[in-house]
């Protein structure tokens, strides 16, 4: 049961209370913006710097590109998916050919999870799940941050559709698989003219394993918040895939740092269209050409939010650093070669800030 509202206050004393009900109850930050409170718990407000204001964000007119992929043979695609990987390290995608009702389904089984009783979520989290490859939980990392994000999640590592069908939550298990099963044949061509722009002549099987031989969905839930200008959905990271395939809901909050600067465009949801960034592996093989960029997602006043990525992954065993047909013509490698499952260790240990993570692959 649920405690009243006002035990759930800022006061130091009630400081547990938060985190016992959000954390370990599972009840997560849903369950506070259900029970209506008016003030934002204080373990949620972020420090200043940590806050967008309007000030650090670029006018709505611009921002990350979006590329039409209904002729995928004409050359031109794969230039303007290099380009972007290049100089924005975001792009969004239309005209893909995954069907609509398969957006439509994921998204409603991401809202029909999170709306389950707490005791049905608490099964799936750290100290309860069966399994390590499912994992619902809350903020980012809660042991390592000063202050929480406005954000619950259940990630899904995928191994096969077996152990999918046998430990994924009833309640989003199918439209999780299918949404992952439609994006396969995109997230190939999308790697393939990367690849070509690196001039990478064949994309082998063991060069395919490296470069997407893992996948994790994540269903991210961005309740509706009461103080939203004091704290952030998620804060500022670039991503550990090689790519993320993201789907937006149409309320809108990703916010992407422009190359090079201190300021931030809004990628506002377009129809049918998926997000898609360059992580930090992708960086590293691609030896900083391809950029993964820092992004963050703005809590939200009015409305719930819910978003769906896939990341695309190296397996944890694969060592990753510069490809060596990206250094043939002589270019320095930047990245030292790294175990991945380090990699994304190191990235899990801390909280979100910025793109520190990848100096860990620096030479």
């Amino acid at each position: 049961m649920a405690p009243a509202l006002s035990t759930i206050s800022n006061n130091s004393n009630n400081t547990l209370d938060v985190k016992n009900f959000v954390l370990n109850e599972g009840h997560g930050v849903k369950g506070l913006a259900d029970m209506g409170i008016q003030t934002l718990p204080k373990q949620y407000i972020q420090p200043l710097e940590e806050r967008i204001t309007s000030s650090d964000v670029v006018a709505e007119e611009q921002s990350i590109p979006v590329i039409d992929l209904s002729n995928w043979n004409d050359p031109k695609v794969s230039k303007m998916i290099c380009n972007a990987a290049e100089k924005w390290g975001f792009f969004q995608i239309v005209n893909h050919g995954i069907p609509m009702e398969v957006f439509e389904n994921v998204k409603d089984a991401t809202h029909r999870f999170f709306g389950l009783p707490a005791e049905e979520k608490r099964k799936y989290s750290k100290d309860y799940s069966c399994t390590n490859n499912v994992r619902f939980g809350t903020s980012f990392t809660p042991q390592a941050e000063k202050a929480l994000e406005w954000k619950d999640y259940l990630s899904l590592f995928y191994v096969s559709d077996e152990e999918a069908t046998a430990l994924w939550p009833p309640a989003c298990r199918d439209e999780a698989l299918q949404f992952m099963r439609k994006t396969e044949l995109v997230i190939k061509r999308l790697m393939e003219s990367l690849m070509k722009g690196l001039n990478v002549k064949e994309v082998d099987e063991d060069r395919e394993s490296l470069l997407m031989g893992s996948k994790r969905i994540n269903l991210n839930y961005y309740p509706k918040c009461p103080n939203p200008e004091l704290t952030v959905g998620v804060g500022r990271h670039s991503d550990v895939s090689t790519l993320t395939i993201l789907l937006q809901d149409n309320i809108g909050g990703l916010y992407v740092r422009k190359l090079g600067s201190d300021t931030w465009l809004p990628v506002p949801p377009i129809s049918g269209a998926l997000v898609i960034n360059i992580g930090d592996a992708l960086q590293i093989l691609s030896n900083g050409r391809y950029k993964s960029i820092e992004h963050r997602v703005i809590a939200n006043g009015s409305n719930n939010r819910v978003s769906v990525p896939i990341f695309v992954n190296p397996k944890p065993n694969d060592v990753i650093g510069p490809l060596q047909d990206v250094l043939e013509s002589g270019e320095k490698a930047m990245y030292k070669q790294v175990l991945y499952s380090d990699y994304v260790k190191h990235f899990f240990r801390k909280a979100h800030d910025g793109k520190d993570t990848v100096d860990f692959a620096k030479i």
